[in-house]
């Protein structure tokens, strides 16, 4: 039996669908998924298998425009994980088109060319008319020669097996990379986190987008098979615990609920999680907060 294994980087502008995609090709909930831009803060690897063929997804987060110390080390991150991989995907957003952020990762890929075989995919295909479509891919190939284009909805799975046939066929020859019943290789600590971070961002994405984080303090596997663990909520002012925290606690408690079902589901035993919040006016300034998300400091400096 001849097996193949190989990373494929999926990069994009932020929000174009790379988590989605993922979870979809992965068949599990390994990378945080909202409706708020910039999300995915460190490379997640998601491990799908297909036929004798094993893909290593890797999420990189979207590249855009840095300001930050947090936001360039996620672009750099970004690029890592594209320079890192066997195949790269570029997804976009079909109703957004070619916006400036795209013409730039095209033209950051054409510097970039080498052995990497690269592939678009245009998601979101339904909420625009087929011609719309045929402009957009004829135009985006005259831009950059990719080896192949793919037209997707990773949300509602359109042209997702189509896509992930083309990668098995593609990676490299070799022995698997990861156990076949590995899906993610980052450790369950910093999927927990994720997972309330996801929670934290869809109840309170207008009030607090993006001054919080979420560090899982102690994971403690019990006698009777069940795991406790204990999060901290990092925020930069007082006001902002008040908001996480909610009247009486009831937002804290909510957040902490909906964590707990999905991350009983997602281990598949039953989950103790206890949450605190802390005002930390620079964790953005501060490296051991990068190290939790599986950043660089460094790549954020100036």
């Amino acid at each position: 039996m001849t097996t193949s294994a190989g990373f494929v980087a999926l990069i994009g502008e932020p929000n174009a669908g790379k988590s989605t995609l993922l979870n979809r090709m992965v068949g599990a909930k390994v990378s945080i998924v909202t409706h708020k831009v910039q999300t995915t803060r460190a490379r997640i690897r998601g491990v799908a298998m297909s036929g004798e063929s094993q893909i290593v997804f890797v999420d990189t987060p979207g590249i855009f425009r840095p300001r930050r110390r947090l936001d360039r080390a996620m672009v750099t991150a970004a690029w890592g994980g594209a320079a890192d991989a066997d195949i790269v995907v570029l997804m976009i957003e079909a109703h957004r088109g070619i916006t400036d952020g795209v013409r730039q990762i095209i033209e950051s890929l054409s510097e970039r060319e080498g052995t990497q075989r690269v592939a678009l995919a245009i998601n979101k295909i339904d909420r625009v008319q087929a011609d719309v479509l045929l402009g957009l891919t004829k135009e985006l190939n005259a831009l950059f020669a990719f080896e192949e284009t793919f037209l997707i909805s990773a949300e509602k799975g359109h042209g997702t097996d189509t896509l992930k046939s083309w990668l098995a066929g593609v990676v490299p020859e070799g022995p698997y990379l990861y156990p076949e019943d590995q899906i993610a290789d980052l450790p369950m600590r910093m999927i927990a986190a994720e997972v309330t971070r996801e929670k934290l961002t869809l109840r309170l994405h207008q009030e607090l987008p993006y001054q919080m984080t979420v560090e899982t303090e102690k994971w403690e596997e019990r006698e009777d098979g069940s795991v406790r663990i204990d999060q901290l909520i990092y925020v930069m002012r007082d006001g902002h615990k008040g908001i996480v925290l909610g009247n009486r606690g009831e937002t804290i408690k909510a957040l902490g609920k909906a964590a707990r079902e999905e991350l009983t589901e997602f281990v598949g035993r039953k989950v103790h999680l206890f949450l605190q919040v802390k005002v930390r006016p620079n964790w953005l300034e501060e490296s051991e907060r990068y190290s939790e998300m599986g950043l660089d400091f460094k790549d954020g400096a100036p």
